[in-house]
């Protein structure tokens, strides 16, 4: 299992970035997938998941409205599009899937929202 995330950087407050994962090694369209994100001296949190057809996500209060977590199952990848980027969005993000007991990572991308 292999998951590369990719499409982070430096951004101002309220600027947009989109996030993508490419996933390999397991058969991408029969799972959910999901973006959790640690910013430092923090806990990883879970940011947003999606069903494995994407026809159901869930996101955390703290970024409902904001962002939005979608795939193309043709692809084998995930997105996060992240608008209304705030410093508090601070963090290393993460994919992440689980096959059966097991959870993959994902090595993360940095985001840095600042001006």
């Amino acid at each position: 299992v292999q998951l590369v995330e990719s499409g982070g950087g430096l951004v101002q407050p309220g600027g947009s970035l989109t996030l993508s994962c490419a996933a390999s090694g397991f058969s991408f369209s029969g799972y959910a997938m999901s973006w959790y994100r640690q910013a430092p001296g923090k806990e990883r949190e879970l940011v947003a998941a999606v069903t494995s057809a994407g026809g159901s996500t869930n996101y955390a209060d703290s970024v409902k409205g904001r962002f939005t977590i979608s795939r193309d199952n043709a692809k084998s990848t995930v997105y996060l599009q992240m608008n209304s980027l705030k410093p508090e969005d601070t963090a290393g993000y993460y994919c992440n899937v689980r096959l059966g007991w097991i959870r993959y990572w994902g090595q993360g991308t940095q985001v840095t929202v600042s001006s």
